[in-house]
């Protein structure tokens, strides 16, 4: 787990210190690096989808999964509720809601902040947390220069969320399917998207209403072992 618990480490230094420069920097230069962090969002997500649909077995699977999830999501009305949660604890016009729910889908999803943990816990290995420790750094620090300190909320949600996935691999071992995680990957690189064409203003997805959509390709496979 210590490749988590650096990861953790990295999201509240950044948060604290993209905190602490928030008075300094000017609004023109934020939304200089709110831009480029839109760009690196929508490149990397791009990078995961490409990457890992290249080897899914289901090429129709992704399609599938963002529609079902994104209803179920919508149903719930996930993305609304989880902002009105939060903004109502936020000061009036920070907008925290929306920076924890960027934040949290920067951080969560992606092949490092997935495969990452299951790595650690199945060969020991934490190069890759510790790469995405160091995106994270910087994706935090930029954060918190709009959305201020309670960016470092996002912090546990991500302790918890590589937690699972490395208390999933120590318990289940080699049983998870490589083409299981392969379509994951490939719906998370998506949603990453979503959430750079909101970092630039160019389209809200209400990405957190598409995030069951990571749950389908697991009832998928389930369904699968058991017919």
């Amino acid at each position: 787990m210590i490749g988590t618990i650096v990861n953790t480490c990295c999201i509240i230094a950044g948060s604290i210190l993209g905190s602490l420069l928030k008075k300094g920097i000017k609004p023109e230069v934020q939304k200089v690096m709110f831009t480029a962090m839109g760009l690196a969002s929508i490149g990397l997500g791009l990078n995961a989808f490409v990457q890992h649909f290249s080897h899914s077995e289901y090429p129709v699977l992704f399609i599938v999964s963002l529609a079902i999830g994104g209803l179920a999501g919508t149903a719930l009305n996930l993305d609304d509720r989880f902002n009105n949660l939060i903004d109502k604890k936020s000061k009036k016009g920070n907008n925290l809601g929306q920076g924890l729910s960027t934040g949290i889908l920067l951080y969560c999803i992606g092949t490092f902040s997935i495969i990452g943990p299951m790595n650690a816990a199945l060969y020991g290995d934490n190069t890759f947390l510790y790469t995405n420790s160091t995106l994270d750094l910087i994706t935090s620090t930029v954060l918190a220069t709009t959305y201020g300190i309670g960016m470092i909320f996002a912090a546990p949600v991500l302790f918890c969320w590589q937690g699972m996935f490395y208390l999933i691999a120590k318990l289940a071992g080699n049983v998870i399917p490589e083409a299981l995680m392969h379509e994951i990957i490939a719906v998370g690189g998506l949603l990453i998207v979503a959430s750079g064409l909101h970092l630039l203003d160019l389209k809200d997805c209400k990405t957190l209403n598409l995030i069951p959509a990571l749950l389908v390709p697991v009832l998928f496979f389930l369904v699968k072992m058991l017919f």
